[in-house]
């Protein structure tokens, strides 16, 4: 199958891109390396990719690429591609957002209604929840965004149930619920927390602490993600979650018991935009994706501290 893949350098992308190259599929990817993070972490993300004779990189904006010519005779499309970051997407870089997960979403969706027979699978958000009205959460409750990110996911989610109804696009969305691992973006509060340990540092702890998230690490959401794009509902919106429930100070418990060693924090105030807690029903994905994750909050854990300490060489 020839697969595009956008985002394809990303923490999530690079890894989806990797194992659609060991299933045997000829991908073309797509990346701005938009300087939100390191390009060179992003070019490292997708070397051992760029060595595979079935792998084409296309280094581009998404607003600014033919699109068409990328789509002709792809058989499935995920949109990885998108501006992340919570915290970010207020103030005067909202019209980022705007662009790249809501104007960039739209484009492809116009080049993939006359081109694209298979699926379009778009990477979506627990975000788009916010304060969500009950736990564990399920698709069909209603979205409470907390932040102009949510906002624009929520919005990309909606383009593609329409394009869905008005043009026959078999869209899948899928709800990624706080993503770990190796790669994970240095933004996020795992590799904050890593970078920092490592290094000697406090860690920076944002509240107090008890916010509790469903964690997933990032090879069960490559599986869920690859399986939407064979046998996703079009229309569907399913949750992708790993269930690794936890507090964050349980996940720098966690840290300290693979470090064996205490790790002192500062704290500081909460943010805009960050719910009080996540929790994810995954029994749609389950039904639909044959979706079951295996890897627990430890052993993640254990995987991206050993990548951080490869990469870092501490």
């Amino acid at each position: 199958m020839r697969i595009v893949v956008t985002g394809a350098a990303g923490f999530i992308g690079s890894q989806l891109v990797e194992s659609l190259l060991d299933h045997g599929h000829d991908i073309v990817g797509i990346d701005s390396f938009s300087p939100y993070y390191s390009a060179d972490l992003k070019r490292a993300n997708i070397a051992r990719a760029q060595e595979h004779d079935s792998f084409t990189l296309e280094e581009a904006d998404m607003n600014d690429v033919k699109l068409e010519h990328v789509l002709e005779g792809a058989d499935a499309v995920y949109h990885l591609a998108g501006q992340p970051g919570v915290r970010a997407s207020w103030g005067q870089e909202f019209d980022i957002y705007l662009s790249e997960n809501i104007l960039a979403t739209q484009r492809l969706l116009e080049a993939a209604k006359a081109r694209l027979s298979g699926r379009f699978v778009f990477a979506s958000s627990s975000s788009i929840y916010g304060q969500a009205e009950r736990f564990p959460t399920q698709e069909t409750d209603t979205p409470r965004p907390l932040s102009p990110y949510g906002v624009t996911k929520l919005a990309a989610e909606h383009l593609c149930d329409l394009y869905g109804k008005a043009f026959g696009v078999k869209t899948v969305a899928l709800r990624y619920f706080t993503i770990f691992g190796p790669r994970q973006r240095p933004d996020m509060a795992f590799s904050r927390f890593i970078d920092a340990a490592l290094a000697g540092r406090p860690l920076t702890v944002i509240g107090d602490g008890q916010q509790t998230r469903d964690f997933t690490y990032v090879a069960d959401c490559v599986q869920a993600t690859i399986s939407a794009g064979e046998k996703g509902t079009p229309g569907a919106i399913y949750n992708v979650s790993g269930g690794c429930r936890a507090t964050v100070l349980e996940v720098i418990e966690t840290l300290e018991r693979l470090l064996d060693r205490r790790l002192e924090r500062e704290h500081r105030g909460p943010v805009p935009g960050d719910p009080r807690r996540t929790g994810a029903d995954i029994s749609r994905a389950r039904a639909d994706l044959s979706f079951e994750p295996s890897v627990s909050l430890a052993e993640g854990l254990s995987q991206q501290l050993d990548h951080a300490r490869a990469t870092l060489g501490r």
